[in-house]
């Protein structure tokens, strides 16, 4: 029996689209970071019947994509998304996207213009990602799964102007998101999955009331579906730029006992990027464990053979049962053509694992 594979969330836009994905931009220039928001947001004020048909047609060509490359478990490929943050953002109540302020984001690794939380966080509207889930759905038998940005990184990727305690604000977060998270269970989505790399760089906020936040956001989600969370360590803006500034890799280790004790059923971190010590897949008692297998910031495809091999050493420390085969993080970067060649890969090695 292969490995079950998986997708984590983004795919690469196609050109047809009337936005861009926020890290198309060099984010060291402001100007440039606030325009694709500022751009995104006239897009959408602009959107029509013929807009629609481009996000149905650009999500048909993401899922098919994936399917076609024999992943398993395929996202709806985050086309709407500006980013996999701010577009949930504006369907909460209490953001501004209309008055942006720099920010230094990502432990110093860029600067950006962000929207800025100005009143209580409130749920406006869950049938969006119900909308995507449906949509994406339609064009496979394969389950899809739809993610959710977490509290602390939305926290950090927005501009907070109004809550006194980021406790207090991590919590409004999470319990606003499991409004639309729970829409989306009843939708039928098999599998949510919340996304929080900013746990592998505040460590003390995530262990302090993050962890917290991550069960609220799956409150009273039914047991038929299956709860993922996302933890990477940080990405540039371009491919193959290794002097990036990432989290620090002890991060795992020093969550991973925290996570698994969560109402979380799956934890997805990267190892294809920077290989961790496998002895930490043993932290996670009960849990599965979704592997990064392809890097998505290197334009280098990976051999089938050393995919197995990395793949055969993490099961020396894991269940078969509990490991699936994924991508370090979302697609976004590489370009179809990249993403499908290391999906194609990834999905061989799987099979003769």
């Amino acid at each position: 029996m292969s490995l079950q594979t998986t997708c984590l969330g983004a795919f690469p836009k196609p050109d047809y689209l009337p936005i861009k994905d926020w890290f198309s931009v060099d984010h060291g220039m402001t100007d440039q970071g606030g325009k694709v928001t500022r751009d995104y947001t006239e897009a959408m004020r602009r959107a029509d019947d013929q807009t629609e048909a481009l996000f149905v047609r650009a999500t048909k060509e993401a899922v098919e994509a994936q399917v076609d490359a024999g992943i398993d478990i395929v996202s709806d490929g985050e086309q709407r998304r500006e980013n996999y943050i701010h577009y949930h953002c504006r369907h909460l109540e209490g953001f501004d996207f209309d008055n942006l302020e720099a920010r230094v984001l990502r432990d110093g690794a860029y600067e950006a213009e962000l929207p800025v939380i100005r009143g209580d966080i409130k749920a406006k509207g869950v049938a969006f990602l119900q909308r995507d889930y449906e949509i994406a759905q339609s064009f496979t038998s394969h389950p899809v799964k739809i993610t959710v940005p977490g509290p602390l990184t939305i926290m950090d990727t927005t501009v907070n102007e109004h809550y006194a305690e980021p406790q207090e604000l991590a919590f409004d977060l999470a319990d606003n998101l499991n409004v639309a998270i729970r829409a989306l269970a009843d939708a039928g989505c098999p599998y949510i999955q919340v996304d929080e790399p900013l746990f592998a760089r505040e460590v003390d906020r995530a262990l302090q009331f993050g962890v917290e936040a991550l069960d609220r956001c799956f409150h009273k989600v039914p047991a038929h579906v299956v709860r993922v969370m996302h933890m990477c360590c940080g990405y540039p803006n371009h491919l193959d730029d290794e002097e990036y500034h990432k989290a620090d890799q002890n991060s795992y280790f020093r969550l991973a006992d925290a996570v698994d004790r969560t109402g979380v059923q799956q934890i997805s971190i990267e190892d294809a990027h920077r290989h961790n010590d496998l002895g930490l897949l043993e932290h996670f008692e009960r849990s599965t464990v979704i592997f990064g297998a392809v890097a998505i910031a290197q334009s280098r495809v990976e051999e089938v053979d050393e995919i197995v091999d990395r793949l055969r050493a993490a099961l020396d420390h894991i269940d078969r049962e509990r490991l699936v085969a994924a991508p370090d993080c979302g697609l976004g970067l590489l370009g179809k053509s990249l993403a499908v060649a290391k999906l194609e890969r990834l999905s061989a090695a799987a099979k003769l694992v």
